[in-house]
């Protein structure tokens, strides 16, 4: 089990792996982000997209799963998120990439109020197949301490 102690600010991950389906991009974009962009060929290669393109949502579901798979995967003994900060989609995802993440822990600290956790910050980057960046955030996550009486 990897604790709140073992993780290292300054520390990069990179993991994932996430091909994305035409089939999964509309089928994501019916339920929740029906736009023609994300429906209809010939109404997205009329748009900027000049393409069927994934929801944005959709990446950040996608990415959810990559980071989970990775939590599981370390044994991380992950307690949730109070939120994401600063989520920017910085270029289209279409069926046909393959997604990846890199994971930079920027910084911790010891719950004031709540010793059996820790509270991590750091920022998700996810990347296509071409290495171009396509989504960022910055999220806060809940970390179970293995010593509540331990300081930093």
């Amino acid at each position: 089990m990897q604790y709140y102690e073992d993780l290292e600010v300054g520390r990069v991950t990179k993991f994932g792996h996430y091909d994305v389906t035409r089939e999964e991009v509309i089928e994501f974009a019916k339920k929740y982000d029906p736009q023609a962009f994300h429906l209809d060929d010939e109404a997205a290669a009329a748009t900027h997209f000049g393409r069927l393109s994934a929801s944005g949502w959709h990446t950040a579901a996608m990415t959810m799963s990559m980071t989970v798979a990775n939590l599981l995967n370390n044994k991380q003994a992950g307690l949730g998120s109070p939120g994401i900060d600063e989520l920017r989609w910085i270029k289209p995802v279409y069926p046909g990439d393959t997604l990846r993440c890199e994971n930079t822990l920027l910084e911790k600290r010891r719950s004031k109020t709540r010793p059996e956790m820790g509270i991590i910050k750091g920022e998700t980057r996810v990347f296509n197949q071409n290495d171009e960046l396509v989504m960022s955030f910055k999220a806060l996550g809940l970390v179970a301490t293995r010593d509540p009486a331990g300081t930093d």
